[in-house]
């Protein structure tokens, strides 16, 4: 605000001050009994007028009086990091062309596709499994034929055998011709051969058939982990050959960086591109190895945004303390941590905030921002908004104690949810010096008495 501006202001809120003390006839008067008297003095108020036009310009803003535990809190400066799970990465499971489907810093929800690879291995994994497909079909024909050409041998074996002890019958009864023995002899270890090399060759289609079996089973399983991991599976464009193997979010996010350029040649397992979900925030902040003693895990915390800017002071976090596991022996500090319960608009990686800690055995007590008390002279000054008027702020004597540096005890003149001015406090401040009456004093509830108590 430059200086004529302020003046400008300061002029503006003397005559709403003024104005607020005069006593105006009512519309329609016209009675001498309903006009002010010639030695009528206007009543003494601590008000003044702060309607919308007024706050706007001065801008004002406001500050709820709570509990807080004022002389039992650890304040420290920190940052807000992401999670060590915020990040995800996305690479490619083969090597191929990419077709980036979304933008650097585009949100994604889970399922959406994020880019699609043109690759050889994808198609020759379709090939080989309906080579092998079709190699497992054709074996169960061909040991069925097998088992046929073995019962048959297995048939004229058992003939044979029965031919022969035949012959030998006939032997043993002094007939038989002996040519007729050895000939049915040599058919029967023939037959019996051939049965042989039958199920030889049966024994090797079943090996065969059970390691194509296998081979099928790998190739699939591989298919489907490819499946699984692409997060499309749902989606038959996804897991087609013909249209490339598409990948899908995980999990909702945002697209944080990209690892190659559209069109670009990918090797397998190399990075894609990587997602990270903002929310999955903790605050991280270095205390002092000398307070080990005074802090423990499990401690309440608040995550308190800086001072100065258009963050509302109140607009804070709460969340458990966790102390780091390791300390740095040179600076003689340790890390302490909160994950917040819920973040406030505001929280983001990296943004700078405090860390309230309250202490174990301390006690709360009503306090206001210590940045709302100003002084008129020596005299500590608040503003408290009118509970029963908004367009009104009434200007308190502050009865302060105890103060942390960013909150200070109020002990009278205020309850818990009132409205405490923060932001242009000092011009309402200078517009309302010197017009406090001699020989008396203001009640919070605005009434004026002469004298002391």
């Amino acid at each position: 605000m430059n200086s004529s501006r302020f003046i400008r202001t300061i002029l503006i809120l003397g005559l709403l001050v003024a104005s607020g003390c005069e006593k105006r006839p009512p519309a329609g008067a016209d009675d001498a009994h309903d006009m002010p008297q010639a030695g009528d003095a206007p009543a003494p108020t601590n008000r003044v007028d702060i309607p919308p036009s007024v706050r706007q310009n001065l801008g004002v803003t406001f500050a709820k009086v709570e509990y807080r535990n004022v002389a039992d809190t650890l304040r420290l400066p920190g940052r807000f990091e992401l999670l060590p799970t915020a990040r995800r990465e996305y690479r490619a499971p083969m090597s191929g062309r990419i077709e980036l489907l979304v933008t650097q810093f585009q949100q994604v929800e889970s399922g959406t596709p994020l880019y699609r690879i043109d690759s050889a291995q994808w198609r020759d994994l379709h090939e080989q499994i309906a080579a092998m497909q079709a190699s497992v079909d054709s074996m169960e024909p061909l040991r069925q034929a097998h088992r046929v050409h073995e019962q048959s041998l297995a048939d004229k074996v058992q003939l044979w055998k029965d031919r022969l002890a035949q012959l030998e019958e006939l032997r043993a009864a002094g007939g038989g011709n002996a040519a007729q023995f050895t000939e049915a002899r040599a058919t029967l270890n023939a037959t019996q051969a051939d049965l042989a090399e039958v199920m030889e060759k049966d024994a090797e289609l079943q090996a065969q058939q059970k390691q194509a079996e296998a081979q099928l089973r790998s190739l699939q399983s591989r298919h489907d982990l490819l499946v699984r991991s692409s997060n499309c599976a749902d989606t038959h464009e996804g897991v087609s050959p013909g249209t490339g193997f598409e990948v899908c979010a995980v999990a909702p996010g945002i697209v944080e960086s990209l690892g190659i350029t559209p069109g670009g040649l990918a090797e397998e397992s190399g990075l894609v591109l990587t997602t990270v979900q903002p929310d999955q925030l903790r605050f991280r902040a270095r205390g002092l190895q000398a307070d080990l003693g005074r802090l423990r895990d499990g401690l309440p915390a608040r995550i308190a945004p800086p001072q100065g800017g258009s963050v509302d002071l109140q607009d804070d976090m709460t969340g458990p303390l966790r102390i780091g596991l390791s300390a740095d022996p040179d600076e003689r500090t340790l890390d302490l941590l909160v994950q917040p319960q819920f973040l406030a608009p505001w929280a983001r990686a990296g943004v700078s905030a405090y860390m309230e800690i309250t202490l174990a055995g301390g006690q709360e007590e009503l306090a206001i921002p210590l940045s709302a008390v100003v002084r008129d002279g020596a005299t500590p000054i608040i503003f408290r908004r009118d509970p029963a008027s908004p367009d009104k702020a009434i200007r308190l004597e502050a009865d302060i104690g105890l103060s942390d540096g960013r909150w200070v005890v109020i002990r009278s003149g205020v309850r818990e949810g009132d409205e405490i001015v923060v932001g242009g406090n000092y011009q309402l401040m200078l517009a309302t010096s010197g017009s406090a009456p001699k020989g008396g004093h203001f009640h919070p509830d605005g009434t004026f008495h002469e004298g002391d108590h």
